[in-house]
């Protein structure tokens, strides 16, 4: 199986996989899952926003950037204490979850008080027997060091889309400021969550273009968050089309194909989605999904509701 495994696609060859027939792309994929995936079972990570707003980016599609607040309407809050997050991951662990993912609203981790705190925080999920995991913006080679040594399961920091759309999404940072945070956090020996969002006026070039990054890396991404649209009042992108939930299931079959070992995650936008187009990208490769009722600033699926559907599905909870 390892001759799967390629870190040498062109964007034309992630684009005819993309565009292939859709019960052929499913059947590829399913094939490629079965092969690399035996057990069958379903990550269940939970997401907190541990400081929310007031983010000096301009991501066209989030309400936290300073640059929308006052169109959104979303209120800066301080970084969360220690105490008050570690009780929020036992509460993710007792309803199921095994990875528990902090986000703070920063363009870039800064040594301090603060960055001290997301180490404790850190600290105390890994005791509680959680993956942990992050984001907090670009982080330096010192930086993630840091976290590595406090015990870091997986950094995120999202691609967002392709390097050549990424401009028209966001322009106080640049895509090679993306890529050298995950490289600083590869270095450290921390894996990486990194993905993209669908929905945001971008081709299926862009979409192949934002995969092939991903699956060129020196090594795959552990998990790649495919995330849909959630046009929030108030941004940039409010007034954009929701995604068509096939377009959806055609992302998580490519990344199947095209980063074979990854687990792939149903991210933002499930909410959206009926029953049977999520079983369909359960078909399609997917085999983790953000759990809990809400992502960051965004709402989610019930709880209860997930684990009837993974059961329903033939599939297992990962422990």
């Amino acid at each position: 199986m390892s001759d799967m495994i390629r870190h040498d696609w062109s964007v034309d060859e992630v684009l005819e996989i993309l565009e292939m027939p859709l019960l052929d792309l499913v059947d590829r994929a399913r094939a490629v899952h079965k092969g690399f995936h035996k057990d069958g079972t379903v990550q269940l990570s939970s997401l907190i926003s541990i400081k929310t707003g007031g983010c000096p980016e301009n991501c066209g599609y989030c309400s936290q950037s300073a640059h929308h607040a006052k169109k959104t309407g979303l209120k800066k809050e301080a970084l969360m204490s220690v105490d008050d997050v570690l009780e929020k991951a036992k509460l993710a662990k007792e309803a199921g979850a095994n990875r528990f993912c902090m986000g703070a609203a920063w363009r870039k981790v800064r040594n301090g008080e603060e960055f001290d705190r997301v180490l404790e925080m850190i600290k105390g999920v890994k005791k509680l027997g959680l993956e942990a995991c992050v984001t907090l913006g670009m982080v330096s080679d010192e930086q993630a060091k840091r976290l590595a040594e406090a015990g870091l399961t997986s950094y995120n920091h999202n691609v967002d889309t392709s390097p050549e759309h990424y401009d028209k999404i966001v322009t106080t940072r640049n895509y090679k400021d993306r890529l050298d945070s995950l490289e600083a956090a590869r270095k450290a020996g921390i894996k990486l969550c990194t993905g993209g969002i669908i929905g945001m006026g971008e081709s299926n070039r862009d979409r192949a273009s934002m995969l092939r990054v991903l699956a060129n890396l020196e090594k795959h991404p552990e998990s790649v968050p495919i995330n849909a649209l959630v046009a929030v009042k108030g941004t940039p992108m409010e007034n954009l089309p929701p995604v068509d939930s096939l377009e959806l299931v055609r992302m998580v079959a490519t990344a199947r194909i095209v980063m074979p070992e990854s687990r792939v995650r149903l991210s933002a936008g499930r909410s959206n989605l009926t029953k049977e187009a999520q079983i369909l990208c359960f078909m399609a490769g997917a085999n983790s999904i953000f759990y809990g009722d809400k992502l960051l600033t965004t709402s989610n699926n019930d709880c209860n509701d997930d684990k009837a559907l993974i059961e329903e599905a033939g599939l297992k909870i990962a422990s």
